[in-house]
């Protein structure tokens, strides 16, 4: 899709996405097809491949008691 206005990431003038999760106006060198994250919200959150499988995490990580 392409959208009118400057990546907010690095001024370029070719914008062809908005973020999924924050809004942002991004070119494709910013964004990422596999999440629909602009590059910034990707490494936040973290795409699934980079997460640490849970069958390698110590016992009680994954469970929140209230």
């Amino acid at each position: 899709m392409s959208v009118a206005g400057l990546c907010e990431l690095c001024e370029r003038p070719d914008v062809d996405h908005t973020c999924d999760r924050c809004g942002r106006l991004v070119c494709d060198r910013h964004w990422d097809d596999d999440t629909g994250m602009c590059v910034e919200c990707g490494s936040e959150v973290g795409r699934p491949s980079d997460r640490v499988p849970s069958e390698d995490m110590p016992d009680g990580v994954d469970t929140y008691r209230f």
